[in-house]
């Protein structure tokens, strides 16, 4: 049975036409659901009884059932979803001076293998729809009684992998029926998968887009993301300059920082040269232990060595402040878990 969950307001309005419906039904579900939070078809009062019935012959409501929540001494939360069909994933709310940041997932598991994340190496099950994409943040605000201000797509699963249910979530969270979160509020983050960041660039959706580098070499590049035997460095950059070319906006380039392997005063020097002259801010990450991880973390000297480098020579560059490290929810710590694990 459909989710209708998964349908923006323009899909949903033709699913009603489909059913004999008027579309200003369909908006009133669409309200019901991202601004009243109806989690049952119930809930939405000012339909007849007859649609209610209906509408539960067409469609299901997938609320996620948390399997489990940590809290971090920092105040962070991760949840464990049951996605209802024996996977689950995790999703992390974060506080911050400017309001609650949800980092969701986007698909169970992954396939890029990136070399610093806890996803690499275990199987990849499917991606994620719109509604299970969106319905992460509608989980929390159910259980937290709060209101997401942010969204980052970091979480487990590469986005642009998922492209086409990623881009429909978006509009479903930026819809000012829908969720109603500025399109300036949201950010997704690739590893690097080029043809659809020209994709990004026409879909005119001012999100932040966010790069992860990560090394300025395209050995160093493919030992840490193989993705990157793929789309090298070269490829990647002119992606990015044409980004910026189409949208004027500035490109949040992600480095997570590995001692003695990425973060010399050589590593810092290249990276201004990648960089000099783009709408760019450099975001540099404490590289985080994983279960079987080949890197460690650089220290904190080399760390504001480099950010106060790349400062000197005009490349914006600040440090991400590390949270929820010890429930295994900072950057790159997350996993795909089934139900039994």
């Amino acid at each position: 049975m459909k989710n209708i969950k998964d349908f923006s307001l323009e899909k949903l309005k033709e699913e009603f036409l489909l059913l004999g419906e008027k579309p200003y039904r369909a908006e009133q579900v669409f309200e019901w659901l991202y601004q009243k939070k109806a989690t049952s078809f119930e809930e939405m009062t000012n339909l007849s009884l007859d649609l209610r019935e209906n509408l539960k012959k067409h469609f299901a409501m997938h609320n996620f059932n948390i399997l489990r929540k940590q809290e971090s001494k920092d105040g962070t939360k991760k949840f464990l979803f049951d996605l209802l069909d024996g996977c689950a994933i995790e999703t992390v709310l974060m506080e911050y001076h400017h309001g609650k940041t949800l980092c969701v997932s986007s698909q169970v598991g992954c396939k890029m293998g990136c070399k610093f994340c806890a996803s690499t190496g275990i199987k990849f099950d499917r991606n994620l729809t719109s509604g299970e994409i969106v319905e992460q943040i509608l989980a929390v605000e159910r259980e937290e009684n709060c209101t997401i201000s942010n969204v980052v797509f970091m979480g487990i699963g590469e986005p642009f992998d998922n492209y086409d249910n990623v881009i429909n979530a978006i509009r479903i969270l930026n819809h000012p029926k829908g969720l109603n979160i500025g399109a300036r509020h949201i950010s997704i983050s690739t590893s690097g998968i080029v043809p659809r960041i020209y994709d990004l660039a026409k879909e005119n959706i001012p999100c932040t887009l966010s790069i992860s580098l990560h090394a300025t070499t395209n050995e160093k590049r493919s030992q840490m993301m193989p993705i990157n035997k793929k789309y090298p460095i070269e490829e990647l950059m002119k992606a990015c300059k044409e980004y910026i070319k189409i949208t004027n906006k500035r490109i949040s380039f992600e480095y997570a920082l590995a001692k003695e392997n990425n973060d010399n005063l050589e590593d810092a020097k290249e990276l201004v040269k990648l960089l000099r002259g783009m709408l760019a801010h450099v975001n540099l990450i404490p590289i985080n232990k994983i279960e079987n991880g080949v890197y460690v973390k650089s220290t904190n000297e080399n760390i504001l060595k480099f950010r106060d480098y790349l400062n000197s020579k005009g490349i914006v560059a600040t440090v991400r402040r590390e949270l929820g490290s010890d429930i295994d929810a900072a950057c790159g710590q997350l996993r795909r878990k089934n139900l039994n694990t």
